[in-house]
């Protein structure tokens, strides 16, 4: 199964608080910081949700 290498690139300051919670629910609180989830649609949407905050890469 592929996994999804999400790095968050910019502040959550002044973003809305649903964008908040996304990026809490993903374990992303600092900028640079990474996580590793398994490539399911749940993460996919919360990816498509705050993508103007994080980068994304499929990784094996």
């Amino acid at each position: 199964m592929a996994r999804l290498k999400i790095t968050q690139v910019r502040s959550v300051i002044g973003t809305k608080p649903k964008h908040r919670a996304t990026m809490q629910t993903l374990g992303l609180r600092k900028i640079r910081q990474t996580v590793f989830k398994d490539d399911l649609p749940q993460y996919r949407g919360m990816v498509h949700s705050v993508r103007h905050l994080v980068e994304v890469e499929e990784v094996e």
